[in-house]
């Protein structure tokens, strides 16, 4: 199952999930204002919706309906990182869905510059949740055939496409503080 950018980008408006390569591992996503593919997607993974989500994005104006305008200290730090592979936990708009924050004030947004998940973004003309692929408690997958024999069935397309040489998920910080909640990868060796 070998899909094309326009069919991967009509399965997300279509409230389905997509497989597609990220900074280092492979992603799954959906449709963040499609209350039922986000349901969905948490039962494919076995993942908590009190976790909260990713929000992945081509550009800033698609995390818009999600995200608290940025102040400019905020901005200047968020901005430094992207495009990039650093995910920022914000402050979520008052109206963000709680199948997105986990029922939090806040949300994890990316702009990323992987080449396919920024296509798809753009020819989807939406941000995407964004959850490595993965069931909860196990490794991402880094290889397209585990991909498949993991998810395949479940999945409404695979956008295929080289994943981007970090060593696993993307470092997340905390805009609010600055920490870093989960240390970046390492950029592989290998390629």
């Amino acid at each position: 199952m070998d899909n094309t950018l326009a069919d991967a980008a009509a399965a997300i408006r279509a409230g389905g999930i997509v497989a597609y390569p990220t900074e280092g591992v492979w992603g799954l996503g959906c449709d963040p204002a499609n209350r039922e593919a986000v349901e969905s997607l948490l039962a494919l993974k076995e993942r908590d919706v009190a976790k909260g989500l990713i929000l992945l994005a081509a550009e800033e104006d698609q995390l818009a309906p999600w995200i608290e305008p940025f102040n400019p200290m905020m901005a200047d730090r968020v901005r430094g990182t992207w495009p990039g592979p650093v995910t920022w936990i914000v402050p979520a708009r008052p109206d963000c869905p709680a199948w997105l924050t986990g029922g939090r004030s806040t949300v994890a947004v990316r702009i990323t510059a992987h080449p396919q998940a920024r296509a798809l973004c753009v020819a989807a003309e939406t941000a995407l949740v964004s959850t490595s692929a993965n069931s909860s408690g196990r490794e991402p997958l880094k290889d397209s055939e585990a991909l498949r024999k993991t998810f395949g069935s479940a999945l409404s397309a695979i956008l295929e496409g080289p994943l981007g040489g970090l060593e696993g998920p993307t470092e997340i910080r905390d805009l609010q503080t600055g920490r870093i909640l989960r240390p970046g990868p390492t950029k592989s060796t290998s390629g």
